[in-house]
């Protein structure tokens, strides 16, 4: 493992995170060795490992994990599997992290991990063996009381089962709190596949309570896996009228209401939105982007909305189902305009806060009903969207983005004040 220091290419997700941590730290008057802690990384791990493909040959994989910072408790974040995953990528995703837990005051820090592969190039076997692999890799760093992974990208139930087994045989007993997001059967929380997009629709019902919450409102969504899927489905059970769903190759608009509900069960089914047969014109996906609705969820990658097509987006209300969608020039151009953004680190919150409860799960060997799931994720989310709307009115031109930043920069700098620096 190695110390890091916070440096990023441009237009990079980390590029991003860390200039909007500056900006957030700008408003709190923020002292230069402060920042230096903040924008340093605990630890990196990076790993290149072998793996057995069905043919009997290897293949070698570049993983990784990231731990940015620990001062609030053990260390929480997703792996990603994605032939995209970069270093840079998932420093900014643990930074992110890092502040996320802290604005929902959770008592975790920021990680991330990943694996530079496209797993629907593999097979089952060949996933099932690089899962094992790589969690042999990191289970120096990894625990219950360390650092404790959760599904991303890429990644879903069936790796965090492979994960949590593959650990287990390690220790000699089973260690269910050792990740998040398993299958319910081994210790998963109920709630927990739909936290992220439930969390979105939470979000949205109290932001708009004033409007009449969701019902009726035109929804576009870009992005139709785990969190843009499930949340269009509940959007439109709460009677929002999506318009318009996209997954990475095909687009759909229907001025009446795509029946999200349909389309999301077949895409569960494995299959994809080019096959469905469901009423609809097929648009390309980054026209999703573009279109003239209520409010946009962009769901699926970071940096989508960019200096390039900023121009173009017409949403007066944007809530960021994924991390870090909306670049930094971007979203100078969309304030500027008056655009009000429900930010990546409160948003999708949703999803963290199950797996904070699906770990208390775990360690007290108890298990909770969806509904007590779901009553618990709204009261801290909507706690902590409350807070962050405060602390927005209590200063001049400050955006939710600036606002929740400032929030948990807050929360970490005051647990590592407290904790002093050892020795």
């Amino acid at each position: 493992m190695l110390p890091a220091v916070a440096s990023s290419e441009p237009n990079s997700a980390l590029h991003s995170a860390l200039r909007q941590f500056h900006a957030a730290a700008d408003r709190i008057g923020l002292a230069d060795q402060q920042r230096d802690i903040l924008t340093a990384f605990k630890a990196i791990y990076q790993t290149r490992f072998p793996v057995e493909m069905d043919d009997g040959s290897f293949r070698v994989f570049d993983g990784y994990r990231v731990h940015h910072n620990a001062a609030r408790g053990p260390l929480k974040g997703g792996i990603r599997y994605s032939p995209d995953v970069s270093l840079d990528d998932v420093k900014a995703l643990a930074m992110w992290m890092t502040w996320k837990c802290a604005v929902v005051g959770l008592p975790f820090g920021g990680a991330k991990g990943g694996v530079v592969v496209d797993p629907r190039a593999i097979s089952a076997y060949e996933l099932e063996n690089l899962t094992r692999r790589f969690t042999a890799e990191i289970t120096p760093i990894i625990g219950p009381d360390k650092d404790i992974p959760a599904p991303d990208m890429g990644t879903n139930a069936q790796v965090m089962a492979w994960m949590m087994d593959t650990y287990s045989m390690g220790h000699g007993y089973t260690i269910p709190a050792v990740v998040t997001g398993k299958p319910v059967s081994l210790g998963g929380s109920e709630g927990r596949y739909e936290a992220t997009g439930r969390g979105l629709l939470y979000l949205l019902e109290e932001h708009l309570q004033d409007a009449g919450g969701v019902r009726g409102k035109n929804i576009a969504v870009h992005g139709f896996g785990n969190v843009g899927g499930v949340a269009a489905r509940l959007l439109q059970q709460a009677g929002a009228r999506v318009q318009y769903l996209c997954d990475r190759d095909t687009g759909i608009f229907h001025p009446q209401g795509v029946d999200a509900t349909a389309a999301f069960a077949f895409v569960e089914s494995g299959r994809v939105l080019a096959d469905w047969d469901g009423a609809g014109e097929r648009i390309a996906p980054d026209a999703v982007l573009e279109a003239d609705v209520d409010i946009l969820v962009p769901a699926a990658l970071e940096n989508v909305i960019t200096a390039a097509n900023v121009d173009r987006v017409r949403a007066p209300l944007i809530i960021e189902g994924a991390n870090g969608p909306i670049g930094p020039d971007a979203d100078d151009a969309l304030t500027a305009r008056g655009v009000t953004i429900i930010p990546d680190v409160l948003a999708n919150a949703g999803g963290v806060t199950v797996s904070y409860f699906e770990w208390v799960q775990a360690r007290q060997y108890m298990h909770w009903r969806e509904q007590q799931v779901n009553d618990e994720l709204r009261r801290l989310l909507t706690d902590a969207y409350r807070a962050v709307v405060a602390r927005a009115m209590q200063a001049q031109d400050c955006t939710l983005r600036e606002a929740s930043q400032w929030i948990g920069i807050e929360r970490v700098i005051e647990a590592t004040t407290l904790r002093g620096i050892f020795p």
